[in-house]
């Protein structure tokens, strides 16, 4: 086989892989990026992150759910919806963005290879098994983004069509009556949260003992009540220790506690495992730790100085936005350029549950831990037009100031759009800016962006008064 040789070879055509690729392009480098499936996106567009988001929205438009607080009436289409109606728009949003990053990688001149990707050697990549195989291509760099696959227990059945893990759930052939999600985690809750407004009987089951744990204790409890009252029956401290399939009308599970749950559907999101089991790692000199992942520096590095590592292959935030930002951050490094090869260190979290969640920075729990006195101001969508306008009477935005110079030190929002109204508090931190910008800034009216000036007039309030919002 002869060998093509290359700036840069990516293993992985997901989020991180193509913006990786892409971004080598820029620097005028020529640029292979191989994928095992035949199409891009990795989970990012075509089983994780669009796929589950645009769900969220197709169920809220289905059911109605917004207009039956807004309007006191229900809008829905008043009959079931059918799985296809379901799938119809995540597969054509899902479409859309996989042509998109396809057409933009082609228009830079990426060559694209399908196949199943192995190390030959520190350089050399081998292709097979797929459209593209018997290919060696050979990278002056490396870059590895071959993401992540949902975690399958051996204890699970997962033999049975009822049982899915959190990529099978898109094809599945009928909607759920009573579905069990086991994992409380960010992909749990936000199916948890889809289905029951589908109007199933949703069951959340977990081990520990708060929801989403990582989240400001206040935001977590919020939307815990949120997703209780919507129908979510939450069952945490518990474990599940046998799933019974035997009977032909449902599946069976018996929890630590020993209740027994009867559903037509199990979800299972019990966490995430590198994919680099096949990348024969061990050939170009490198080694995986837990769950597979490869260790990098901040510049994602692995200790194979020309080999870089992004994405969901390295663990934690293993989010899509994140991981395109590691991806800029390392073919900055690899290319020489240091203006650009260092991540931001305030980076936002989105949750697509219902209701949306998002934060950025610091919450009062790591606050108190790390000894830090600050101030708290709060604003509730109810106590704003544009949130009264769209019915929203939950949400609420949290803003984290420090007591002595109010710089701003975290955010936290919880109700519709939280994921882009949290953008303005991050532009705020990017800028080192606090209370004194947010004060000044004029808004737009009515807009959710104006709950920024009255959460920090408030936190302004409580440092003048020594009220109730000051954290020493």
């Amino acid at each position: 086989m002869d060998t093509q040789g290359y700036d840069l070879v990516v293993i992985g055509g997901g989020p991180a892989g193509a913006a990786g690729a892409w971004r080598a392009t820029l620097y005028g480098k020529r640029v292979a990026l191989v994928e095992k499936k035949q199409n891009l996106g990795g989970a990012g567009i075509n089983t994780g992150t669009i796929p589950s988001k645009t769900l969220r929205e197709t169920a809220l438009a289905l059911t109605g759910w917004r207009s039956r607080e807004l309007f006191g009436v229900d809008l829905s289409l008043r009959r079931e919806a059918t799985v296809d109606e379901f799938f119809r728009h995540e597969e054509r949003v899902k479409t859309n963005e996989r042509d998109r990053w396809n057409e933009r990688l082609c228009a830079a001149g990426v060559e694209i290879v399908h196949g199943c990707a192995a190390l030959k050697d520190a350089h050399t990549v081998v292709v097979t098994d797929g459209p593209d195989r018997d290919q060696v291509l050979a990278g002056d760099h490396l870059l590895i983004a071959t993401g992540s696959a949902p975690v399958r227990s051996p204890d699970i059945p997962f033999h049975d069509d009822r049982i899915c893990d959190s990529n099978q759930i898109l094809e599945l052939k009928k909607l759920p009556k009573r579905l069990a999600v086991i994992g409380a985690g960010v992909i749990g809750a936000e199916y948890a949260s889809t289905f029951a407004a589908l109007d199933a009987e949703v069951f959340l089951i977990d081990g520990r003992p708060e929801l989403l744990p990582f989240l400001d204790r206040e935001v977590a409890q919020a939307l815990r009540t949120a997703m209780e009252t919507a129908g979510v029956q939450i069952r945490l401290q518990e474990r599940v220790l046998e799933t019974d399939v035997s009977k032909p009308e449902n599946v069976s599970i018996r929890l630590s506690s020993g209740t027994v749950l009867e559903v037509d559907t199990v979800l299972v999101a019990a966490g995430r495992v590198s994919n680099t089991a096949e990348l024969k790692l061990e050939n170009a000199g490198l080694a995986v730790g837990p769950r597979n992942l490869i260790a990098v520096n901040q510049h994602y590095q692995t200790t194979v100085p020309h080999i870089y590592a992004v994405g969901d292959v390295v663990g934690p935030p293993a989010l899509a936005s994140t991981a395109r930002e590691q991806a800029r951050v390392a073919i900055a490094h690899a290319f020489g350029d240091r203006y650009e090869e260092e991540l931001s260190s305030i980076l936002p979290n989105g949750i697509y549950t219902i209701p949306e969640v998002s934060m950025v920075g610091e919450s009062e729990e790591t606050l108190t831990k790390k000894g830090v006195a600050f101030v708290v101001g709060r604003a509730g969508y109810n106590e704003n037009p544009r949130g009264e306008i769209i019915g929203d009477n939950i949400g609420f935005l949290k803003l984290l100031f420090a007591r002595e110079d109010k710089r701003l030190l975290g955010v936290h929002v919880i109700g519709e759009h939280a994921t882009e109204i949290v953008h303005i508090g991050l532009l705020a931190m990017m800028a080192d800016a606090g209370a004194d910008l947010l004060h000044r800034t004029c808004f737009n009216y009515p807009t959710l962006g104006d709950l920024y000036k009255m959460a920090t007039r408030r936190a302004l309030f409580a440092t003048m008064n020594g009220s109730g919002g000051v954290k020493k």
